[in-house]
C-alpha cells in the first residue's frame, strides 16, 4: 500500500499545492480541514480515494490525533492573517502547531513539515510573527527533525495578495498601500510546495529554511508591476504607519464589535508586519540547499490577473484588432 500523508490545512492556499504534488508522488493524502465539504476540490488531484478531505479542527487534541492516524508524514499549513473569534493567532500559530507536533512525537511519526513565514519571532511585537515564532519553537521541542520553512509573500492564482489589491483598483484613481518602501521577495506558491514535497519523500535535510523568489522589490515596486498586467493607471498613495495604525485600530474594533460581520480592511497588527521588511536572510538555508530555482513574478502575474483589466479576457483580442489592415 503508497504512503499517507495528513496535510493540515491541506485546502489553503499553500495547502493544495502540497496536496496536488503528494498526489503526483503516489502518496494517499489525508486534507484535514475545519469544513471538508468546502474541500471536495482537491479529490481530483489523484485517482478514486487517494485525496481525501477529512474533519479536523486544530484546536481539538482528539480531532488532530484521529485525522494523523495511520500516516507516515504529517504537514502543518494552518495559518492565519486576522484573528477571527476562537481562532486567535496563539490558539492556531502556536498551540496548534505544537498540538501537531507533539502527537506527532506520541504517535511515532518521523516525518513533519511545517509552513511558518519569514519574520517568525518569539519576541516580536507583531502578534502574527510572535506566535509563528512561539510555534516553530513547539514543533522543534516535540520534533527536533522537523523541516520548517518560511516563505516570504507567496503569490499564485488563488493569492490573497494581488488578487485584492488588483481589485482595489476597479474602485477609483488611487491605490493606497501601507509601507510603500518595505521590501519583499515573493515566491510562487508551487515552489514552496515542491520544497514541502521533497520534505515528506525525504529529500530535504531536517532544519529551517527561508523562501524567497529571484527579485526583491518594495511593495510600491509590486503594485506598479501589477498595474502594467491589469492595464490600469492608478495613483499608488503610500499612508503612513502613524495613520495606518490608528485606521487598523479602528476596525479591529468595529470587527470586534460586529462579532466579525465588519471585515478589516488592515488591523494593527498587519501594519507592524508592514513596517518590517521580508526577505531572506543572508545566511538561511534557501531554495539553493533544495536544488529549486523559483520561478519570477513576471512569469506567472499574466496567467491570473488578466481578469483585472478593463477588456478582461479580450484585451488581447483588442489589442490584436488594432493591428489590422483593412
Amino acid at each position: 500500500m503508497s504512503k499517507l500523508v495528513t496535510i493540515y490545512g491541506g485546502s489553503g492556499f499553500v495547502g493544495r499545492y502540497i496536496a496536488r504534488r503528494m498526489a503526483k508522488q503516489g502518496w494517499r493524502v489525508r486534507v484535514a480541514v475545519r469544513r471538508p465539504n468546502e474541500a471536495i476540490f482537491v479529490k481530483p488531484y489523484g485517482v478514486v480515494g487517494q485525496v481525501e478531505p477529512i474533519l479536523c479542527n486544530i484546536r481539538d487534541d482528539a480531532s488532530v490525533r484521529a485525522a494523523m492516524q495511520g500516516a507516515d508524514a504529517v504537514v502543518n499549513c494552518v495559518g492565519i492573517l486576522a484573528k477571527n473569534g476562537k481562532n486567535t493567532f496563539d490558539a492556531v500559530q502556536a498551540d496548534g502547531a505544537g498540538r501537531v507536533a507533539r502527537i506527532a512525537a506520541e504517535t511515532g511519526i518521523q516525518t513533519l513539515v511545517h509552513v511558518s513565514a519569514i519574520g517568525a519571532d518569539a519576541n516580536s511585537d507583531s502578534d502574527y510573527q510572535r506566535t509563528k515564532g512561539e510555534g516553530e519553537a513547539a514543533i522543534l521541542e516535540h520534533m527536533p527533525n522537523a523541516v520548517i520553512l518560511r516563505p516570504s509573500i507567496v503569490f499564485g492564482p488563488e493569492d490573497g495578495f494581488f488578487n485584492r489589491f488588483a481589485g482595489m483598483t476597479r474602485m477609483g484613481p488611487i491605490l493606497p498601500v501601507v509601507g510603500a518602501d518595505t521590501k519583499f521577495q515573493p515566491v510562487y506558491v508551487d515552489d514552496v510546495a515542491h520544497a514541502a514535497c521533497l520534505a515528506v519523500i525525504g529529500q530535504a535535510p531536517a532544519g529551517v529554511y527561508e523562501l524567497g523568489g529571484p527579485d526583491v522589490d518594495t511593495f510600491r515596486d509590486l503594485m506598479q508591476d501589477m498595474l502594467k498586467v491589469i492595464r490600469r493607471r492608478r495613483l499608488i498613495v503610500n499612508i503612513p504607519f502613524f495613520a495606518a495604525s490608528i485606521m487598523g485600530g479602528l476596525f479591529d474594533f468595529a470587527n470586534a464589535i460586529s462579532g466579525g460581520l465588519i471585515p478589516a480592511m488592515v488591523t494593527r497588527d498587519q501594519v507592524k508586519n508592514l513596517s518590517k521588511d521580508n526577505v531572506v536572510s543572508e545566511d538561511a538555508k534557501t531554495f539553493a540547499d533544495l536544488g529549486i530555482k523559483p520561478v519570477a513574478l513576471e512569469a506567472v502575474l499574466p496567467d491570473y490577473l488578466w481578469r483585472f483589466r478593463p477588456s478582461g479576457q479580450y484585451a488581447d483580442i483588442k489589442d490584436s484588432a488594432k493591428n489590422l489592415r483593412a
